[in-house]
């Protein structure tokens, strides 16, 4: 399995895929909290403090998590490649879970750059290193195992269809649907609450600093779910 995650990892970055993944969540991060003016510019607030980052990072995972992971499974698909893959000696649940982590290896990367963001408030507190180290921490946390859960609904989709875009249309709804879709339908409902099974949810819980354990158990679970459907498609695709 290490070895396909590795294979998976050089393939990005073989290709301007994984440059141009990372460059643009960094680059659209830094536009929003450092250049354009609004409510996510970190000078224009006035405080010393992550939070815009870590409202706007979700949005735009959930677009770029589906855009790394939709050729995962389906290029093996287009290209009769997959057939190749399952006579090696190597298992479907290897298989899926070296896809799966080859994809979230890319992610952390592209979110390494970002701890610069905290020297960066710490710098500018007044007096110096007077930052929320908790919510913030607790905030990275929740982003990871955020990454976790649409990688794996990125991973499950790329096998539903040959057609990357299809791919990616059908990730992208599976991470809108579970992170906001849930708080969305109980936003507009007087009796039904299902903002407990939204990601949003629990990433807020998270990012305040406390570290739950149904928050976490919440994102393995979402997690597990969608890597064990991924599991029985490619089974019974072979």
């Amino acid at each position: 399995m290490k070895a396909l995650v590795k294979k998976e990892i050089q393939s990005f970055f073989s290709s301007p895929v994984g440059y141009l993944v990372v460059g643009l969540f960094l680059v659209i991060n830094g536009l929003f909290l450092w250049v354009f003016a609004g409510d996510f510019n970190i000078f224009d607030n006035g405080f010393a403090d992550l939070g815009a980052f870590f409202e706007l990072a979700p949005w735009v995972l959930l677009f770029l998590i589906p855009a790394v992971t939709m050729r995962s499974f389906s290029d093996e698909f287009r290209m009769g490649t997959l057939e190749l893959l399952l006579t090696k000696p190597i298992s479907v649940r290897n298989l899926v879970l070296g896809k799966y982590f080859g994809s979230l290896a890319l992610i952390v990367i592209a979110l390494l750059p970002t701890l610069l963001y905290i020297l960066t408030i710490s710098s500018l507190s007044s007096p110096a290193g007077n930052w929320d180290v908790g919510s913030t921490l607790g905030s990275y946390f929740g982003l990871l195992f955020l990454a976790m859960a649409y990688t794996a609904i990125g991973v499950f989709t790329s096998t539903l269809s040959e057609n990357q875009i299809v791919a990616f249309i059908l990730a992208v709804f599976l991470c809108f649907l579970f992170y906001f879709g849930f708080e969305g339908i109980s936003s507009i409902s007087n009796t039904l609450d299902l903002s407990y099974f939204g990601m949003k949810a629990h990433f807020n819980s998270m990012a305040r600093g406390v570290i739950d354990t149904k928050d976490l158990l919440y994102f393995f679970s979402v997690t597990i779910f969608f890597l064990i459907f991924t599991f029985l498609k490619l089974k019974e695709a072979r």
